[in-house]
């Protein structure tokens, strides 16, 4: 098992980096929010990963944190989430974020996350209440309240609406300030200055 990596950095593409060490570059899957925050290429980075071997394949993931593994492992281990879907439901929300999804047991928000149907949104509900450590988050965690839960719902509503796919609207909403209004129109100007469209 490869429990984590410290080298410097080759590349980085879309959905994953190459991590050089001891001469040895190692292809690693990452969340696009680990990979906007390793850095630039040259740079010596270190990450948590978790290595998967199937019959065909042998991959690498990496974490910004244990946290973030954990729950990654946590989240594949529920039927029909694989490791893409999972890696897309972190780099779509924090683990916290995550976490206050299933505790208020918001579909509409998990379903919006590429690759996740109503059933699998509702899969994950379901069998992670039991297997998530609910009871630690705080009353509003990241600043989603439930008016902020309410308010992003209706925002991604919006956008989809405008043409944005799934992956784009989920990529605009976490990318929010924590500190966001409330308010639609608000929220709506800030997520069309993350397209570039205000």
């Amino acid at each position: 098992m490869i429990a984590s990596l410290r080298g410097t950095i080759l590349h980085i593409g879309t959905d994953h980096a190459v991590i050089e060490t001891a001469g040895v570059g190692y292809l690693v899957y990452a969340p696009r929010t680990v990979l906007g925050a390793l850095g630039t290429v040259g740079e010596v980075v270190f990450v948590y990963t978790t290595l998967i071997v199937r019959e065909d394949a042998m991959t690498l993931y990496g974490f910004a944190t244990i946290e973030q593994r954990a729950l990654f492992e946590t989240l594949i281990g529920v039927t029909g989430v694989g490791p893409k879907v999972g890696m897309s439901l972190l780099g779509s929300a924090s683990p916290d974020e995550l976490r206050f999804a299933v505790a208020q047991g918001d579909i509409t928000r998990l379903s919006r996350v590429p690759g996740i149907g109503k059933k699998t949104a509702e899969r994950l509900v379901l069998e992670l209440r039991g297997k998530l450590d609910l009871k630690g988050l705080p009353p509003v965690a990241s600043g989603a309240s439930p008016a902020v839960l309410a308010a992003n719902n209706e925002l991604a509503d919006l956008l989809t609406s405008l043409g944005y796919s799934p992956a784009e609207v989920s990529a605009a909403i976490a990318a929010l300030p924590s500190d966001a209004p409330d308010g639609l129109e608000d929220r709506l100007r800030l997520a069309l200055r993350y397209f570039g469209g205000a």
